[in-house]
């Protein structure tokens, strides 16, 4: 089940089809949905998240806290809305583009893809465009 949940004025509009889209991205891994929770929030509330768990003090888009258990993706998944926007901008890409890759980078982290290296950034890059691109495809 995958659940999306607000600590900020931010809301996603087209739930149902984030949901299925989500679904369909976990199963062409090959793995299976569990539960996994998505917290929208603010800068401020992802920073404090950040220096707590992670000792972390810088701003970041996304961090997933990873309770997959074998092939069953389970966890929760923290967006700050303000990084996504200001990334937006910054990539000189739409708001709704840019939200798609970071809500998708935390299931892909969860099938086992990293981003520490140039190679394996390479590797999430391309499975996050082969994902959104999989927004639009009915099943």
């Amino acid at each position: 089940m995958i659940n999306f949940n607000y600590e900020t004025e931010f809301t996603l509009e087209n739930v149902q089809a984030f949901e299925d889209w989500l679904s369909r991205v976990i199963v062409s891994e090959n793995k299976k949905e569990g539960e996994i929770n998505y917290i929208f929030c603010d800068d401020e509330y992802l920073h404090k998240i950040n220096l707590e768990y992670l000792n972390h003090d810088t701003l970041t888009d996304i961090i997933s806290f990873d309770y997959s258990m074998g092939n069953e993706l389970n966890g929760d998944i923290f967006v700050s809305i303000e990084r996504v926007k200001d990334n937006a901008a910054d990539f000189n890409v739409l708001f709704d583009d840019e939200l798609k890759r970071v809500v998708v980078h935390g299931i892909l982290h969860y099938c086992g893809y990293k981003d520490k290296s140039e190679v394996d950034e390479a590797l999430m890059r391309s499975k996050e465009d082969e994902k959104i691109a999989m927004f639009h495809v009915e099943q």
